[in-house]
C-alpha cells in the first residue's frame, strides 16, 4: 500500500484526538476516584471488601482487558493513524468523536458506539443514586478499567503511529467511495 505523506491537518487532528479523549477519561478517573477515596475512608466490613474486589476486578477484566486493550484502543489507534495523512477538516475538529467511531464508520461500528454511549450515561444517572460507600467501591472498579483504558490506548497510539507494519482495523467508512476501509 503506498502512504500518503502526513500532513500538518492530520498532525493537528492526531494531537486533538489523543488528548481529547485522555482528558475525559482523565476527568472520569479524578471525579469518581474522589469518591473512591471517601469511601476507602469510611468503615469497611467483610461484605464491603469482597464487592470491592470483585467488581475491581471483573472491571479491570471486562472493561479494561476486553473494553479497551482489545477492542476500544486499537481500533481508536488504528483511527488515529489514519488521520495522519488523511484527515479532512470535519475530522480534524471533531477528531476525538471520529476516533471513536461516532461518524465515518460502518453503521454497525456508529450503532455500538452511540448505544454504548447511552448505556454509559444510563450507568451514571444509576450510580448517583447508589448511597456511600456501596457507591465509591462501586467506582473503584471503573476507575482501574479507565486507567487501563488510558495506558491501553496511549500504547495502542505510540504503536500504532511508530509502526508502518501496525494492522489494526480502522473502520473506517470513506464519504467519498462509501465503502469500508481497513486502513493497514
Amino acid at each position: 500500500m503506498n502512504e500518503r505523506p502526513v500532513t500538518a491537518l492530520g498532525v493537528i487532528a492526531v494531537g486533538w484526538s489523543i488528548s481529547g479523549l485522555l482528558v475525559l477519561l482523565g476527568f472520569a478517573i479524578w471525579k469518581l476516584s474522589t469518591y473512591t477515596l471517601e469511601s476507602l475512608q469510611m468503615h469497611l466490613n467483610w461484605m464491603h471488601w469482597l464487592v470491592l474486589i470483585g467488581f475491581t476486578g471483573f472491571m479491570a477484566h471486562s472493561e479494561g482487558y476486553k473494553g479497551f486493550q482489545k477492542n476500544f484502543s486499537p481500533r481508536f489507534a488504528a483511527r488515529t493513524k489514519y488521520l495522519l495523512a488523511n484527515s479532512t477538516p470535519v475530522q480534524c475538529i471533531f477528531a476525538p468523536f471520529f476516533c471513536m467511531g461516532y461518524f465515518h464508520a460502518p453503521a454497525k461500528r456508529v450503532f455500538t458506539t452511540i448505544t454504548l454511549t447511552i448505556m454509559i450515561i444510563v450507568f451514571i444517572l444509576l450510580f448517583r443514586y447508589i448511597p456511600q460507600p456501596w457507591k465509591g467501591l462501586l467506582d473503584a472498579g471503573v476507575v482501574i478499567g479507565l486507567i487501563w483504558g488510558m495506558i491501553s490506548t496511549i500504547f495502542h497510539c505510540t504503536k500504532a503511529i511508530s509502526n508502518p507494519e501496525c494492522n489494526w482495523n480502522a473502520e473506517i467508512l470513506d464519504g467519498r467511495t462509501n465503502s469500508a476501509n481497513n486502513f493497514h
